[in-house]
């Protein structure tokens, strides 16, 4: 498979909710113009996460956008996703480049200058960094970065001369995103705050608009 590797400034992660399955939320978020989109579904099946993958992946492709698969690297194998998310706990990057050669995209999450910095020298594609604030989709959560973690690494990064596109992540809302896109970073990943009042077009096309201005 040949992916185009433009790393969008908004991304959208699926999370577990009581009415809105992974690949509904998944569907409206493309239909919403959304570009971008990592299924992310904890304490499911392989079997379950191939199901809602399958359903999800014409739709991102009808959109000529990308669905990236957290944590499975043999999902994103066997249903020809764009890529996968590694969280710090998970399969190392490299390894996984060595299965999904150079064609697939790989992120993967960072809380820290030294986690970068990790990922940068493992080759992947874009770093996760976060957490901007708590947020209750986490289970095992770092400590927080606020704007001042960010502005740090990035000035670390800077002066480094390293460069990857950084994403931040970890419950940002919409009035967080002026100051933090005037930091230099990259973009911005939401995940509940998309699925607010189950308003998701609207709550996808809001933020990529603020990201955009």
């Amino acid at each position: 498979m040949k992916s185009n590797k433009s790393i969008s400034k908004f991304q959208f992660i699926t999370i577990n909710h009581p009415k809105i399955s992974h690949s509904e939320q998944a569907i409206r978020a493309f239909e919403g113009g959304c570009k971008w989109v990592q299924l992310r579904m904890k304490d499911h099946s392989l079997d379950e996460i191939e199901t809602e993958i399958n359903k999800i992946l014409p739709i991102a492709n009808k959109h000529n956008a990308k669905l990236l698969i957290n944590d499975h690297v043999e999902l994103v194998i066997k249903t020809n996703a764009h890529g996968v998310h590694l969280g710090k706990e998970d399969m190392c990057p490299k390894e996984a480049r060595n299965l999904l050669g150079n064609n697939y995209i790989i992120g993967g999450t960072a809380n820290t200058f030294e986690d970068v910095i990790k990922l940068i020298d493992s080759k992947v594609d874009y770093v996760g960094l976060g957490p901007f604030r708590f947020t209750y989709t986490k289970k095992k959560l770092n400590p927080k970065l606020g704007y001042e973690g960010y502005e740090q690494i990035l000035f670390k990064l800077k002066i480094s001369n390293k460069k990857i596109p950084i994403i931040a992540i970890g419950g940002i809302i919409d009035t967080d995103i002026e100051k933090l896109m005037g930091s230099n970073i990259h973009g911005i990943a939401a995940a509940a705050a998309i699925l607010e009042k189950e308003e998701i077009e609207i709550n996808v096309q809001k933020y990529q608009q603020k990201i955009d201005a």
